[in-house]
């Protein structure tokens, strides 16, 4: 296993660092958020990922991305962390751009993140509607949420959620087999192991 480098705290210190020139350089937000310019600016759909819309905006996003961005680096590697990250991040704002005129926050790539640790370890406890419960059910419930706030107004980047949540599941069916591959080789391993032990018992021991 590679060595933990806290990636999501890193992600969280460029996002603050991007926070300040946002609130610093004029139009800077406007530049890189997304909107319907963005199937021909397309760096949008990668820049407004790390773009946030207020304090709160931000500092819920900061607490989500390092608690669940630093569990689900613990179990697949920083490199499969960021790979989650940017893809389903990209991917829910491919999505997002259909519905709203403009939007912007890491939250596609966090429920992405949410959907990937959903499928590796859907019994991980969390505290979510002020309830300690098994991330699946809380996936369940999150999900139920976005759908039914497609058909509100609002400021909430619901299909983002919805979508980055579903990617995020996808890459979580495919790093669930492959740790299921690796598990059986290290029981495979053991058992080679168990036996050499034995013979080496049985020929110095007696």
């Amino acid at each position: 296993m590679e060595k933990f480098k806290f990636y999501s705290v890193k992600l969280c210190g460029l996002i603050i660092l991007i926070f300040i020139l946002q609130f610093f350089i004029r139009d800077f937000t406007e530049a890189f958020l997304l909107n319907e310019n963005s199937w021909i600016e397309i760096w949008r759909f990668l820049t407004a990922i790390f773009l946030h819309g207020g304090t709160m905006h931000l500092l819920y996003n900061l607490f989500a991305l390092i608690l669940f961005g630093s569990i689900l680096e613990s179990l697949v590697g920083g490199k499969r962390f960021l790979y989650v990250f940017f893809t389903t991040g990209i991917l829910a704002n491919l999505a997002a751009v259909n519905f709203n005129p403009a939007s912007l926050g890491a939250s596609g790539a966090i429920f992405g993140i949410i959907g990937a640790l959903i499928m590796i370890r859907p019994t991980l406890v969390v505290w979510a509607f002020g309830l300690p419960m098994p991330i699946f059910i809380a996936g369940i419930l999150w999900a139920v949420g976005d759908a039914v706030g497609l058909f509100i107004p609002s400021n909430v980047g619901n299909a983002a959620h919805l979508s980055g949540m579903l990617f995020g599941l996808l890459l979580g069916i495919f790093f669930k087999k492959e740790f299921g591959k690796r598990r059986k080789i290290k029981r495979e391993k053991n058992v080679v192991r168990d036996e050499e032990i034995r013979s080496w018992e049985e020929r110095y021991m007696r």
